[in-house]
């Protein structure tokens, strides 16, 4: 038996999140009908984690079981034969048979971008949230560093949250700007429901002024879900990449 760790990239627009569900579009499912498509077997794909409904990913990793003896370069070549353009499966290895997706994830970085442009933009309206307010983006700099360290992100956190706890540790969290893209990346060890849309909404209303960068400590502190900022949509969020080590 073949442990394989697949690593994908996919458009979330047209799919109804990662996870598997009857008789709605989901990336997990229709992974798992290519995979058996091409090797004859049912597979059980378990991802680092779960991506909503619109949320796209340039770096998802998940790994599946299997007793084909395709040649490991060509199983991205198959699978890709067999699911929509959206989705593209951009490396496939073979990894110890004890390795999993999920358990041994050690941190994830997300990126959400705001198109902070006059006008907005029509080829990348999809990956992105169009805010033509012009942004004070040195002050969101200076209030992202807040997020930073293990802190209990409580009031960053939508309701249906399974997670027993809602202390996280963000790694590193910074700001890049290219052209009118504002940027925001989060790496943490893990992230409760909405936490990356809530905590960029939060610092939308930092770049907005109706919020100072000295706040973020006491909403942090708060708890309280009212005292942070909207839940931005899911078409600016992007999982960019897994690291396992």
């Amino acid at each position: 038996m073949r442990n394989i760790k697949l690593t994908i990239e996919y458009d979330g627009k047209d799919f109804n999140g990662w996870q598997k569900q009857p008789n709605k579009l989901n990336i997990q499912g229709e992974i798992e009908r290519a995979i058996e498509n091409v090797t004859g077997e049912k597979v059980d794909l378990i991802a680092s984690g779960r991506t909503d409904a619109g949320v796209h990913a340039l770096g998802q990793v998940a790994n599946f079981k299997t007793n084909s003896n395709m040649d490991i370069e060509k199983i991205p070549i198959a699978i890709n034969s067999q699911v929509k353009r959206s989705i593209r499966v951009q490396n496939a290895e073979e990894v110890d048979e004890n390795f999993h997706s999920r358990f041994n994830c050690k941190k994830k970085t997300y990126r959400y971008i705001i198109d902070n442009s006059k006008y907005g933009t029509a080829i990348y309206r999809n990956l992105s949230y169009y805010v033509p307010m012009k942004l004070d983006v040195e002050k969101m700099k200076k209030a992202i560093k807040y997020f930073e360290g293990e802190h209990d992100f409580k009031a960053f956190k939508s309701s249906g949250t399974s997670s027993k706890s809602s202390v996280r540790t963000i790694y590193s969290a910074n700001i890049l700007v290219e052209r009118d893209n504002i940027a925001i990346d989060l790496t943490g060890n893990g992230f409760l429901y909405n936490m990356v849309r809530i905590i960029a909404g939060t610092l939308l209303d930092v770049g907005l002024g109706k919020i100072n960068p000295e706040d973020i400590p006491n909403i942090i502190e708060a708890k309280d879900r009212t005292k942070a900022g909207k839940t931005l949509p899911p078409h600016g969020l992007m999982l960019l990449k897994v690291d396992y080590e």
